[in-house]
């Protein structure tokens, strides 16, 4: 097959797929918390049907809103398409990736909190650019501590330091999580994607309760709705995100998807009990959390795989 028309085929179906696990996750999400309380919870099709009833809703666009409110969601699922369709043809085809590609797939991971920051900011509503600014530090706070996770196991993969999302999985497979500096770069990440796709205790930009959504309040039909699914595809792709790097991914063979899918439920379950033992914390204690508490621990990290890489290549 040519690579053109792999990638396309690798797009689309990535896309797709995603979106699909997406959803589900969600539900299983939602079913989980509503168990927590005591409550019987949505059915299984609830994050579809949501999607169809914002879909077939008006658009309601604000008299003040900026040029950047509409475009803003578009973009956000775009970017959230792409970084998905990296991730997994990283694990379907480790050679077919190029170099550098984990770098742009941590650019487009972060283009859906820019693209929130943008459209709460062009609604020119009070409580959607409180929530801008909330999804703003927060991205300040938690992009360093992930960075500085990744790199020391970009540094540390197959002995030398690599940019290829392929390599790195490729040198990760063997089914544990292989140094200690991976096990702390886990965790640190499982804390930063926590914040990225927003869920308890970082849910502080929706903040339902306090700022009725943030940066959505002014959002309605299709625009909402790619919102949604945007979100819906971060909780599947970020996982798997996390896998393919610190815990050597979803291949190869049918035993190394079997494998894949369990180390992928075991992030999604860490994620979604933080999400019900946790309350949300205020925006300065979160900051502080990431600054102060993880990013330290990333830097400790990253020395340690840089001694290491150091000390294995010395003759």
């Amino acid at each position: 097959m040519p690579t053109a028309v792999w990638w396309i085929v690798t797009f689309a179906v990535a896309s797709l797929g995603t979106l699909v696990l997406g959803l589900f996750t969600k539900w299983v999400d939602r079913k989980v918390t509503a168990r927590v309380q005591w409550r019987v919870g949505p059915p299984w099709y609830q994050p579809v049907a949501d999607i169809v009833k914002l879909l077939g809703k008006e658009t309601l666009v604000p008299e003040h809103a900026g040029a950047g409110f509409l475009l803003a969601p578009v973009v956000a699922f775009a970017a959230a398409c792409v970084a998905a369709s990296l991730i997994w043809a990283a694990n379907v085809n480790p050679e077919a990736g190029f170099v550098g590609d984990i770098i742009v797939v941590l650019y487009l991971l972060a283009v859906p909190s820019l693209m929130i920051i943008l459209g709460g900011s062009a609604s020119g509503n009070p409580h959607a650019a409180v929530g801008a600014s909330r999804e703003m530090k927060l991205l300040l706070a938690y992009e360093l501590p992930l960075i500085l996770s990744i790199v020391a196991v970009i540094i540390g993969a197959e002995g030398q330091a690599t940019l290829s999302l392929g390599a790195i999985a490729q040198s990760r497979m063997n089914g544990v999580l292989p140094s200690i500096a991976c096990v702390v770069g886990l965790i640190i990440s499982i804390f930063c994607i926590q914040a990225k796709v927003g869920l308890v205790p970082f849910d502080i930009a929706e903040a339902e309760t306090e700022i009725m959504s943030g940066p959505f309040v002014e959002y309605s039909g299709p625009p909402l709705a790619l919102f949604y699914m945007t979100k819906a595809m971060l909780f599947a792709a970020l996982p798997a995100f996390l896998v393919t790097v610190f815990w050597g991914g979803f291949g190869p063979g049918a035993a190394g998807w079997a494998l894949g899918i369990l180390k992928y439920l075991v992030v999604v379950v860490v994620m979604v009990l933080m999400r019900n033992t946790n309350p949300r914390v205020r925006i300065d204690h979160a900051m502080t959390f990431f600054w102060f508490g993880l990013t330290p621990i990333g830097i400790v990290m990253l020395a340690l795989a840089m001694i290491g890489t150091t000390g294995a290549a010395a003759p």
